[in-house]
């Protein structure tokens, strides 16, 4: 549970290249086809051990890891113990673990989730092309969690209403202008990291200004260009 959790979140940076909708797609074609497979092994090897509907979601995990060897580049190389290793290579052994994790129970749909991936790869039935409706989209939109719609308040201002006296309004209001604003320090921020005020500015927005997935975004555009 702890790998699979693990690895079901970091696997969520292909949300951010090809975006939410394209990878609500790519979930569901690689949960189905991966099932797919499975029911058809398990008429093959006539083993009641492997049930489909209960192998939790090794298909998705295992499809992930196909644009995870092709998509994702190697960012340092170390060795520990004579042994080459990458930074790629600790999520390599998380999926190890889990595919061994149970004998046929997790090779089959671990296997089945690599073939589904592979699928998706090769772009068959083209369905990388596919997105799903707006009407579809704008209802899960509207079904988020409360707290998404709640307003972003701002900063609180100073007024006077005539029971402060008039020069701590000018202090107050001095403090207030020196009080940076929050998208404005988050610009900062990523472009005190070395990335330009432009695709600062344009990560800021697909992320709804969080400093560190626009950071992950900026760095995973950078290594991809190199």
């Amino acid at each position: 549970m702890i790998f699979g959790a693990a690895l079901l979140y970091y696997f969520r940076v292909f949300e951010r290249q090809i975006g939410s909708n394209k990878y609500a797609v790519f979930i569901v074609f690689s949960t189905v086809i991966s099932v797919l497979l499975q029911i058809l092994a398990l008429g093959y090897l006539k083993d009641p051990s492997i049930n489909p509907l209960t192998s939790g979601p090794y298909g998705l995990l295992f499809a992930s890891y196909v644009p995870f060897f092709f998509d994702i580049p190697v960012s340092m190389r170390f060795r520990i113990f004579g042994l080459s290793l990458s930074d790629k290579s600790f999520v390599y052994l998380a999926g190890l673990q889990l595919l061994l994790s149970s004998g046929r129970r997790s090779v089959v749909p671990g296997v089945s989730g690599i073939l589904a991936g592979l699928l998706y790869r090769l772009n068959t039935f083209g369905i990388r092309r596919l997105k799903f409706p707006e009407l579809a989209t704008s209802l899960f939109s509207r079904l988020s969690w409360p707290f998404y719609s709640i307003p972003y308040q701002g900063l609180p201002t100073t007024e006077n209403d005539g029971n402060i006296p008039s020069h701590q309004v000018h202090q107050n209001e001095g403090v207030h202008t020196a009080t940076q604003d929050p998208a404005e320090a988050s610009i900062a921020a990523l472009v005190s990291m070395g990335f330009d005020n432009n695709s600062a500015i344009q990560a800021l927005a697909l992320t709804d200004y969080d400093v560190n997935l626009a950071s992950n975004i900026l760095l995973e555009a950078q290594a991809l260009r190199q």
